[in-house]
């Protein structure tokens, strides 16, 4: 649906480098980065905003890429959502109908069916300064909606919200989403927001995609230490590759940390590669130091002291400092072992090379 080729843009300081995309027909795709990253100038060139220097757009294998913004059939939904409050929700969702000087009776007629998709029926006379943060951003998507767009751009559109309301609202647009068929393309700094709702993410960083796949895919085998660390809680160990004399494994100052031998080869990383290991929390083990044989043969074995403990209702995160000063976390699901550990305790934490993925380079 969405192809992009080499786009190039420079605002101010800021470039976006080559962004090449390729984003499928019904997909919710996520933009995710830290901000800065050029989520939002990579949207607007695709809603016409913005002019590339170089490249091109292509949707549905038409090159738009000098069209205005109104020839694409492009919903947008800015991040403060653009809503004119002079007027009624009924005539912001209507507003883009009435432009195109459709015929009254349609734009009644569609105002009405996304009004009960959205479920804003009872706020269609109000005016939009009475209205919530998620009340207006269900009309936001209901005038976007209303032109039948092939393709609907929002811009962090929870961010504003409250905790409560923005998890009731991830259900709400992926079930929007489904209904209408549309191509979602969602900005987002949020890590937990892009892998409860992207089919696929694409992680971008200082003006380039770093690594587009899966959440799945990104989560487990994260491509750079930059989407390993951004993408979810992570314990990175970095040191240089030791391929000799048996088992590979990464060499940092007096530590050693045996790594996955089929990871290496893939990676084609060669003896003195600098290298990262990253560990997700959840794959760690812990026990008290008195029980080191808990940790199983063959696994990596660091010895250290509970720094904190936190409780995350179903789960616990246990931090734990290690005698190089460096922390790391340890995610216990089980509520057996929530009570288990305690700050100044001395323990074991463990990983198997298998539970780690290796990545080249370090972090920046």
């Amino acid at each position: 649906m969405i192809v992009t080729e080499g786009l190039t843009k420079r605002l101010g300081e800021f470039e976006l480098v080559e962004v090449s995309v390729c984003i499928d027909e019904g997909e919710y795709f996520v933009l995710l980065g830290p901000t800065g990253a050029g989520k939002t100038i990579f949207i607007e060139c695709i809603a016409g905003i913005h002019a590339p220097e170089r490249g091109r757009i292509l949707i549905d294998n038409e090159d738009v890429t000098r069209l205005r913004p109104e020839e694409r059939q492009i919903g947008y939904v800015p991040q403060d959502y653009a809503l004119f409050p002079h007027l009624t929700a009924r005539r912001n969702i209507a507003f883009g109908l009435e432009v195109r000087r459709l015929p009254s009776d349609e734009i009644a007629r569609r105002t009405a069916e996304l009004a009960a998709l959205l479920g804003v029926q009872p706020l269609l006379d109000r005016q939009i300064r009475t209205l919530s943060g998620g009340e207006r951003q269900r009309v936001a998507l209901a005038r976007a909606l209303a032109i039948r767009p092939r393709v609907l751009l929002l811009d962090e559109p929870l961010s504003a919200l409250d905790r409560q309301i923005r998890g009731e609202m991830q259900i709400e647009l992926k079930r929007i989403q489904h209904t209408v068929g549309v191509t979602f393309v969602v900005v987002t700094h949020d890590q937990e927001e892009a892998l409860t709702m992207a089919d696929r993410i694409a992680v971008m960083e200082r003006g380039k995609v770093v690594q587009i796949g899966a959440p799945e895919t990104l989560y487990e085998s994260p491509g750079t230490p930059f989407v390993a660390r951004f993408l979810g809680d992570s314990n990175l160990f970095t040191g240089t590759l030791a391929a000799g004399g048996g088992a590979p494994s990464l060499v940092g100052g007096d530590a050693r940390w045996l790594v996955d031998a089929e990871a290496v080869n893939r990676l084609g990383l060669v003896e003195g590669s600098e290298a990262t290991a990253v560990v997700r929390p959840e794959r760690m083990t812990i026990v008290a130091a008195s029980g080191a044989a808990g940790v199983p043969a063959g696994a990596n074995a660091v010895s250290g002291v509970v720094a904190e403990t936190v409780y995350l209702g179903a789960a616990r995160k246990i931090v734990v400092d290690l005698p190089d000063r460096k922390s790391v976390q340890v995610r216990l699901e089980s509520r057996a072992q929530h009570s288990t550990f305690a700050p100044g305790d001395a323990v074991v934490i463990g990983w198997a090379p298998g539970d780690a993925s290796l990545v080249e380079g370090r972090p920046e």
